[in-house]
């Protein structure tokens, strides 16, 4: 029996009750947009302040200044794949709380100590190890919870929203690092980092959204067993999809060849090109720039070239403009290092749109947090051991030739891609 014009009408009137509000009307969504977005900036202004420190303070080698890097990244490779059985196990909100509030202490640590006789290297080592420890649980519960408050169709919309705001802390951080460093010296500048994790703890507090519940462990099952065994469903999850596979495979190369370029970052721009505080906040704000365009526009980026092909296009395409990195000089040629700064920055907010999106909307809710700390776990992994060689190649052939290997080895990780059945495709 055909349906009458009454039916139709009132399935399309059932259909428009049930489309989810825009984001712009979605209170948990921007509670956690707004706190998240607080945070980066304060963090932002860590990563100009930290190193400088280190440099400009306590005379950090190029090798001491990377280590930072690296203590900061070593939890990504130690704890990520166990964080993730603890995210699929506990309240995503409340560990995220739990974390903001012990990274407002770390951070806060540093000022302090500033006031009370002085900061040490060992300092400095110390709080951003742990505060990584932090973040791998932080994050990987944040890429968790996203699809817990959002519509799977918003995916995309919500993950643009917050590579968008990662862009605006890379644009208002360091130029706001920039002046207070000025006014108030480098320690007492991190205070302002303390402050924002505060300020994401109350947006976090506002939430009401419940998570749904989670599956009990299989009983009779020893713990450890079953733990292993989780963290193992994870990673097969990962290992079997074709396109992860590749998606895991270029991020972990990529992120290898660009945390070697930011752990020697500041002594390159400071020792080599000679740039002053003011001049790094504008390069680092240019970035943002181009990256606050990349997350604002990667929705219609995603449409017009399609949501498959602007995985590989959005690092191949920008990577041409990496070499001029090791191209840049001093005074006006410094230009050059901000335009192949803002070229990596705006390849890597719509690539991490389009292959987040991708991980999220492609897996089973019960799954999120393993299959999240798995990608992450490698992806991530990369990041200390990339500290460590850009530390050791610029101590041992320099600067600027260790900019050239890092800058062409993060272009090719694109190749990865094109070997993968994303090349054959338009859209997921």
């Amino acid at each position: 029996m055909g349906k009458t014009p009454e039916d139709e009408a009132q399935s399309e009137i059932l259909t428009d009750s049930d489309r989810p509000a825009p984001l712009r009307l979605h209170r948990p969504f921007l509670l956690l947009w707004s706190g998240q977005t607080l945070s980066m900036v304060g963090s932002e202004v860590s990563v100009l302040v930290l190193p400088l420190i280190a440099v400009e303070l306590l005379g950090a080698t190029t090798f001491q200044t990377a280590l930072l890097t690296f203590f900061g990244s070593l939890a990504f490779l130690l704890i990520s794949l166990p964080a993730g059985v603890v995210v699929d196990r506990v309240d995503k909100r409340r560990l995220m709380l739990g974390c903001d509030l012990a990274r407002m202490l770390l951070i806060g640590s540093i000022p302090v100590a500033a006031l009370w006789g002085g900061v040490t290297l060992g300092q400095l080592y110390a709080v951003v190890a742990v505060a990584g420890a932090l973040t791998v649980f932080f994050d990987i519960a944040s890429q968790s919870y996203l699809p817990i408050l959002v519509d799977r169709s918003q995916l995309a919309d919500g993950n643009g929203k917050l590579g968008a705001s990662a862009s605006v802390a890379q644009l208002a951080g360091p130029s706001l690092a920039g002046a207070l460093v000025t006014v108030m010296g480098l320690a007492r500048t991190l205070a302002l980092d303390a402050a924002s994790y505060a300020l994401s703890v109350v947006s976090l507090l506002l939430i009401r959204t419940p998570e749904p519940p989670r599956a009990p462990a299989s009983p009779g099952t020893p713990r450890g067993a079953a733990f292993r065994a989780a963290i193992a469903e994870g990673l097969r999850f990962v290992l079997r999809d074709p396109i992860l596979r590749a998606i895991v495979a270029c991020t972990a190369t990529s992120n290898f060849f660009i945390t070697a370029i930011e752990s020697v970052q500041m002594v390159y721009l400071t020792r080599t090109l000679h740039a002053r505080p003011a001049q790094i906040g504008l390069i680092l704000a240019f970035g943002a720039v181009a990256g606050l365009a990349g997350g604002l526009f990667a929705g219609r980026l995603s449409a017009r070239v399609g949501s498959a092909r602007i995985i590989w296009v959005s690092v191949l395409v920008p990577g041409v403009l990496y070499v001029l990195l090791p191209l840049a000089g001093s005074g006006a040629a410094l230009t050059l290092y901000a335009l192949g700064w803002a070229a990596l920055s705006l390849a890597a907010v719509v690539y991490n749109t389009a292959q987040i999106s991708y991980r999220q909307a492609i897996c089973p809710p019960e799954l999120l947090g393993r299959m999240n700390a798995s990608v992450r776990w490698v992806v991530w992994g990369t990041m200390p051991l990339g500290a460590l060689f850009g530390g050791a190649l610029g101590t041992w052939i320099g600067l600027r030739p260790c900019m050239w290997l890092c800058a062409l080895g993060a272009w090719g990780a694109g190749v990865l891609l094109l070997m993968s059945p994303l090349r054959g495709m338009r859209d997921q």
